[in-house]
């Protein structure tokens, strides 16, 4: 059984939770301490234990660091022999290292056979589990029978053999597997070729090199450090590696691939927007290993996929940790960027390194995903972005999603806590998993948007795809939370005369549906449904359902059925509903029986945030229904746009709830359905062919759908080898209007690229397009 859980009471959750506080600005000093001056014990440390010191100008904290070698007396010189005089002077002479090489650069050898040549820059980044080679330069040749070399990495403040952050790496005259080794592969004159190996297992993260040398005669040691430092990532190519992904095209798709499409809406109205991921761009790297340095998890953590994941997790909101994102639901985005204008994780990661750490305003579950999926797969790590329509938010752990009626069957909205988003989007990463028992590696589900804590932390996650399916929500981590997002069922209460509450009914498929993500090598979506949940209504499904609950708060939810032979269900027209114009909808209402049915349906309509929470009420009514037997009525439902227009917010979602009780039976009808009202895309087309370094354009053309002006325009237009993002201010759009605007860039990158637009205007959210360009060499 989980802790437990504390909702999200904060800041900026209006619009996330009933009664929530308006937004509250929080600004970030960081104050850096004065380096303490080295007192005697370390003096006397320093000058009796030479084994593991390093030169006084190293930027590590540990204790084998700020050692001082203190060289004994030179010995009275010695005549050499006359027969034998070369030699014995060479064998004398003290080995040191000129200058080392460690053929970083994007086009050689290690980072082609690294998979690391899509990122930017010549430093060396390599994956672990795998050789790489460096070449070093000595004032003398290398003798084997006399010459001592050996390689040293450090990473972290304090860095220690037996936490794995300080490595020495020895010379051997095999390579074994499975631990750090190097072996001379090459020698010319005083030209030395290492190839180096490293564990499946090493610690990730940002090295400090050092090469330490001495000869078997007099044992006095020399250090070169190169100033160059050493990026060891996860290595989804290493079959050692808990990230091991076993096809290469998935390892193209959720490693290599630096773009991809988020998934909106609802279930019958599911809209696609591109996202740029950007994992290689200039920059990226550094700021994902600035996130690991400044989150709480020691260096020697960054070695288990588990715990990386988990930390980012939390790091990627900003809501108890000064992460990345400041989380706003609020609709006021006036102090910094609205969600929805976003279509990029590089700009968001780029200023919080920039700054030093300070959290970037605002980010959605969108946001937070686009920028988890970079860093994951900028650390090598297998990822990708998932979005659950009807994505249940339990906040008691009931793993139930519990609807509230007074005695007129009129919703109590103050004890509805629990909320249907109309969709939720987190992210899938792939890894084995050692800490559970054998079956549930794969896919884990993990989510950095600030729901609910876990172990008193915003973060979620990961949890086992397969423990979620078969509702095993005692394994780790999280796993009853995301269990009810996808598979709880919808139970509705309602209060007695005397106060307490009965159950009066429940959905068994309300929540979970066409969970999507980007399909591999395709922009096509990709179902995958299948993997959280069995089929639904299956009797594997209920016992998964009935397994969980026996784990949650409510366990005696699940009685003897009743009988109900009236349904009610809510029916849409193709596509939906347009922003601007009237909603129609049909509700259908059947008799099953074999006898007549009368009832009274109550329709309630409200605005809604996409999260769940009502805004505030459109329109109730009542229609009386009257059934034959084995009946079936259509009611058409029609919702005008005046009555609309000035109450949206974001995503411009609506809820309709229907409510009744069948005269002769008893039975009470309950079903809920959300429905969005759909947004113009901007039609982004290119003008001419695209060639590396020769300037061309692309037309972006958006049409106002509103009868009324859109105040403020502003356009985002990005593309990864195309141009940097930056905003284009348009101004005020008449309604109806159709604007043009021509962007004029200059490809640096060949292949097949993404111009990405989206449109920033309080009055109007999610529009977006994209265009495919081909970028030719010249």
């Amino acid at each position: 059984m989980p802790g437990e859980r504390l909702s999200v009471r904060g800041t900026r959750e209006v619009g996330r939770f009933p009664g929530a506080a308006p937004p509250i600005r929080v600004e970030l000093t960081i104050h850096k301490e004065e380096q303490k001056k080295e007192g005697g014990c370390r003096q006397w440390f320093r000058k009796t234990c030479l084994c593991c010191c390093k030169r006084q100008n190293s930027n590590s904290y540990d204790l084998t660091d700020k050692v001082e070698f203190v060289k004994p007396p030179a010995p009275e010189p010695t005549k050499p022999n006359p027969e034998n005089g070369g030699a014995k002077e060479m064998e004398a002479k003290q080995l040191s290292v000129s200058s080392v090489d460690l053929l970083s650069s994007k086009t050689g050898q290690n980072r082609q056979e690294h998979h690391t040549d899509l990122y930017q820059g010549d430093e060396l980044i390599i994956r672990r589990g795998q050789t790489f080679q460096i070449e070093m330069e000595l004032d003398r040749p290398f003798n084997a029978d006399h010459d001592n070399l050996h390689l040293e990495l450090k990473t972290g403040p304090l860095p220690l053999v037996s936490k794995g952050t300080h490595v020495i790496i020895p010379l051997v005259d095999q390579l074994e597997d499975e631990r750090w080794e190097a072996k001379i592969v090459e020698q010319d004159g005083n030209k030395i070729k290492l190839s180096v190996n490293s564990p499946a297992t090493a610690v990730i993260g940002l090295y400090g090199l050092t090469v330490t040398t001495n000869t078997s005669q007099d044992g006095a040691a020399t250090f070169h450090d190169p100033d160059k430092n050493i990026t060891l990532l996860f290595n989804p190519w290493c079959e050692e590696d808990a990230v091991f992904l076993d096809n290469e095209e998935e390892i193209e798709e959720y490693v290599l691939n630096d773009t991809g499409r988020i998934y909106y809406g609802t279930e019958k109205q599911i809209g696609a927007r591109t996202w740029n991921f950007g994992q290689f761009n200039d920059g990226i790297l550094e700021a994902c290993l600035f996130i690991l340095e400044k989150s709480d998890m020691p260096p020697s953590g960054r070695g288990d996929p588990v715990n990386v994941v988990r930390v980012i997790s939390a790091m990627i909101n900003a809501q108890d940790d000064f992460g990345v994102l400041v989380g706003n639901w609020s609709g006021n985005y006036s102090d910094g960027v609205p969600p929805s204008a976003w279509s990029s994780s590089v700009e968001i990661l780029r200023k919080y390194h920039s700054s030093n750490g300070t959290p970037v305003s605002y980010g959605q579950c969108w946001v937070f995903s686009g920028v988890t999926t970079t860093v994951l797969r900028c650390l090598g790590i297998p990822s990708r972005s998932v979005t659950n329509f009807q994505s249940a938010h339990d906040t008691d752990v009931s793993l139930t999603t519990d609807v509230y009626f007074d005695e007129e069957m009129e919703l109590i909205n103050h004890l509805n806590s629990d909320s249907v988003w109309n969709f939720h989007v987190w992210n899938d990463c792939w890894m084995a998993r050692a800490d559970l028992p054998p079956g549930y590696g794969g896919w884990q589900a993990v989510d950095s948007t600030p729901q609910e804590t876990s172990q008193g932390t915003f973060r979620c996650g990961p949890a086992s795809i397969n423990a979620i399916r078969s509702g095993q929500v005692y394994l780790k981590n999280d796993t009853p939370f995301v269990f009810a997002e996808v598979n709880s069922d919808k139970i509705f209460w309602q209060r007695n005369l005397d106060g307490t509450f009965s159950q009066i009914g429940s959905e068994k498929k309300a929540v979970g549906h066409c969970i999507s993500t980007k399909a591999v090598g395709s922009d096509q979506r990709a179902d995958i449904t299948h993997l959280y949940k069995h089929k639904e209504g299956s009797e594997e499904e209920r016992i998964a359902v009935e397994t969980a609950s026996r784990y949650g708060s409510k366990p005696e939810v699940y009685g003897a059925a009743k009988a109900e032979d009236v349904s009610v269900e809510v029916k849409m027209e193709g596509e939906g509903p347009r922003m601007g114009t009237d909603a129609h909808l049909s509700i259908v209402v059947k008799n099953l029986s074999s006898q007549p049915r009368r009832t009274t349906l109550h329709s309630h309509v409200a605005v809604m945030y996409y999260t769940g929470v009502l805004k505030g009420t459109i329109r109730k009514e009542q229609t009386p229904v009257d059934l034959l037997p084995n009946e079936e009525k259509t009611i058409e439902w029609l919702l005008p746009y005046q009555q609309y227009q000035n109450q949206l917010v974001d995503q411009a979602a609506l809820m309709l709830t229907l409510s009744g009780r069948v005269n002769e039976t008893q039975q009470v009808l309950a079903h809920q359905t959300t429905f969005r009202l759909r947004t113009p895309d901007l039609n982004v087309t290119p003008l001419g062919e695209a060639f590396v370094g020769k300037e061309m354009a692309a037309k972006i053309t958006f049409t106002n759908p509103l009868p009324r002006t859109l105040m403020g325009v502003i356009f985002r237009v990005e593309g990864l080898g195309l141009q940097e993002g930056h905003e284009v201010v348009i101004g005020d759009v008449g309604g109806h209007s159709t604007v043009t605007l021509t962007e004029h860039f200059i490809p640096t990158l060949p292949g097949p690229r993404k111009l990405v637009a989206s449109l920033d205007c309080k009055q109007l959210t999610q529009v977006h397009g994209v265009a495919d360009i081909v970028v030719l060499q010249q």
